[in-house]
């Protein structure tokens, strides 16, 4: 017998060698120096860094960075699309109506993608893969171009999160329709953000920062003893500060934007995020969108799903469903900003 994923709400749900250990100095309340210890590498093609200002007695740094690197090579090697040999691959290249075998973390993601999809009616799709590729942003590399309207129509034809089926027991995937592809790029760094956490957890860290592609959560408090403060970046590639910071002690944070990946042809901006309801890479004024939320995974899919929206209807939805969000749009003077009461909250400010 087989369990069908049960239809619950995200919102309320909870390369190489071992990454290297580096013991920084850092100077705390009262001017005295204290030490805290980093843990950096690289995967999943971008970097990631682990901030342990407190180690636990009898627990070493190498130890702790042997875990975590497990983890992470393990997300990658079952879910990253640049993988011939991952799960999601295999996935992508099997048959209609077929059950492929998943991992248990597959399944998770899998499970929590398709709700976000359904939360958030398609503005988030963990099979728009399809027409990331057509636009020149997926793992065949760029391509500057745009694809004609008729290669949109029919790519789209092959997308839709409503023909993807998943089961929990034994955790298996299943198309409907022939093409279908999946692509958890936009919630798995989350994920493997969430399990680095639960792993400190288990080992007994009271105190972190996680942080992997920009994707952070953190637990207690910094090497003073003080929340950790994590800066939010002025959506462009050139700003010289940030455009403000807010104070965490046990939360994640994601932004998702358009002013990393893009090309421009005859002036005209395309970005790589891709509006799976239109095929077409999105167009309207917002430039970040800034999640704080309970888990990475959250964060992480919540903030892609309400840049997709736009400054309206992803304000909209951010406040009926009480996300706690901060959108930056574009301005004829720079960036304006507009954030949720919640938001607001963590930077002692109120809301616009």
């Amino acid at each position: 017998m087989t369990r069908q994923y049960s239809r619950r709400t995200l919102l309320t749900a909870a390369a190489g060698a071992v990454g290297a250990a580096a013991v920084v100095s850092l100077i705390g309340r009262g001017g005295a120096a204290q030490e805290t210890t980093a843990l950096r590498g690289t995967i999943m093609g971008t970097t990631y860094r682990v901030t342990l200002p407190r180690l636990p007695a009898g627990v070493s740094a190498d130890t702790i960075g042997r875990e975590l690197r497990e983890i992470l090579d393990h997300v990658e090697a079952t879910m990253s699309t640049y993988r011939t040999d991952s799960e999601v691959s295999r996935f992508n290249c099997a048959a209609p109506d077929e059950w492929v075998p998943i991992s248990v973390g597959t399944s998770r993601v899998a499970a929590a993608a398709m709700e976000m999809a359904r939360l958030t009616e398609g503005a988030f799709d963990p099979t728009v893969g399809p027409l990331v590729d057509l636009w020149g942003f997926g793992p065949d590399g760029p391509s500057v171009r745009i694809p004609d309207a008729a290669a949109v129509v029919a790519m789209r034809r092959q997308i839709g999160y409503a023909a993807l089926e998943g089961r929990q027991d034994p955790p298996a995937l299943r198309k409907q329709r022939e093409g279908l592809r999946v692509d958890f790029s936009g919630i798995a760094e989350g994920f493997a953000v969430d399990q680095m956490a639960e792993t400190l957890d288990r080992i007994g860290v009271s105190d972190f920062l996680v942080e992997l592609g920009g994707e952070v959560r953190c637990r207690g408090s910094n090497v003073a003893g003080r929340s950790w403060t994590i800066a939010i970046e002025t959506p462009k590639l050139t700003a010289a500060r940030p455009q403000g910071h807010v104070e965490l002690t046990n939360a994640a944070i994601a932004t998702s934007g358009d002013y990393r990946k893009f090309f421009i042809v005859d002036g005209r901006r395309y970005s790589h995020v891709i509006d799976p309801r239109t095929g077409r890479p999105v167009d309207h004024g917002l430039a970040s969108v800034t999640v704080i939320a309970r888990s990475a995974m959250q964060s992480d899919a919540l903030s892609t799903a309400i840049f997709v929206m736009g400054p309206e209807a992803g304000f909209a939805f951010a406040e009926r469903h009480q996300i706690t969000a901060l959108l930056i749009s574009r301005s004829e003077t720079g960036f304006s900003e507009r954030m949720t009461a919640s938001f607001a909250r963590y930077r002692g400010e109120r809301p616009a």
